[in-house]
């Protein structure tokens, strides 16, 4: 068996501003977009690459605990890393985000800022600083 894509699907209320604050303020690419009866609309974004990250609860706690002081994140957390951290997070505040906590420095090198999305998706942007673990290790510190 051979996985070709990773397609995360977002149930929101408000379809425009959704697209507004997805493709417009975070500037994901859209590919296609269909309409169909009912009012029934879907757009898909092209996020780069993606992986899909396992963590166990320990884990979680660690990264919320480093990330926003402890606040606890939900079971599904989006993460995009972007090139500026604090000028991206700033942008999606303006574009409706609410800020859970502030651009910071984790020990894995990386600047963390974490966000609600409009549609109460919860969203990390990092901004990797390099001489960090890489992605390909297994021990329990990189992680968004």
């Amino acid at each position: 068996m051979t996985v070709r894509q990773l397609r995360l699907v977002i149930q929101v209320d408000d379809y425009d501003a959704a697209v507004a604050f997805w493709r417009d303020a975070l500037g994901l690419e859209e590919t296609a977009a269909f309409e169909g009866e009912g009012d029934a609309r879907v757009m898909i974004l092209e996020v780069g690459r993606a992986t899909l990250e396992l963590a166990n609860a320990a884990q979680v706690n660690l990264i919320d605990r480093i990330e926003t002081d402890g606040r606890h994140s939900p079971p599904l957390r989006i993460a995009v890393q972007v090139d500026d951290a604090r000028a991206t997070s700033t942008e999606l505040e303006q574009a409706g985000a609410e800020l859970v906590a502030s651009a910071r420095e984790t020990p894995w090198r990386s600047l963390n800022a974490r966000l609600v999305a409009p549609d109460e998706v919860e969203l990390t942007l990092f901004e990797e600083l390099g001489g960090g673990p890489s992605v390909r290790e297994t021990d329990s510190a990189p992680s968004v």
